[in-house]
């Protein structure tokens, strides 16, 4: 955790626009050096939840779904908003997973948390590993999301990765330390 205070001062913020999507807020910033920086925008989203999900025979469970601000059909992980219901961000993406595929079971692992655009937005998106999954209901997305469920094996998800099989870039990180995690593959560092 970075201990060190803001280089920049908040003296004002105005929330623009807010509603159940968005909370969209214009600060005025003063630099040490006395510069004032305004507008910044700043968007105030939900933190939100991600599972590299991995079936008893260790195929990977993803999701294509339309995405209307790209215009075009993504395969992610499953996942989406923390509620305010859910106890953490393991139990958000137990009922994500089998919201939106119909999978549960197994064991369940939480890995970290990062800022999906730290510039600009407040929330972070929390990976979680599950592992030996299979299918214990019907599935039952949000009437808005239109999902097909997709099943991958490690190596056509990992040989897809470097040509932009995964359309949400956050997501590439995610199955990569998931699937460390899980020991199925080593992510190596040049020393």
């Amino acid at each position: 955790m970075d201990t060190e205070p803001p280089p920049w001062t908040t003296t004002h913020s105005e929330i623009l626009l807010e509603d159940r999507w968005i909370r969209l807020r214009a600060d005025r910033l003063r630099t040490q050096q006395g510069v004032e920086i305004a507008p910044w925008y700043v968007l105030d989203y939900p933190d939100w939840c991600v599972v590299v999900a991995l079936t008893e025979d260790q195929r990977l469970v993803l999701v294509r779904q339309w995405r209307h601000g790209a215009q075009s059909w993504s395969l992610e992980l499953p996942g989406g908003v923390i509620d305010r219901a859910d106890r953490d961000p393991v139990a958000a993406a137990q009922r994500e997973l089998q919201e939106e595929t119909g999978y549960g079971g197994g064991e369940w692992r939480y890995l970290y948390a990062g800022h999906a655009n730290p510039a600009l937005q407040t929330n972070r998106l929390h990976v979680v590993l599950a592992t030996g999954l299979r299918p214990v209901a019907t599935a039952t997305p949000e009437p808005t999301e239109l999902i097909s469920i997709e099943h991958l094996s490690v190596a056509e998800a990992l040989e897809g990765l470097s040509r932009g099989l995964i359309g949400q870039s956050m997501h590439v990180g995610a199955i990569c330390v998931g699937l460390a995690a899980a020991g199925i593959i080593k992510l190596e560092t040049q020393g």
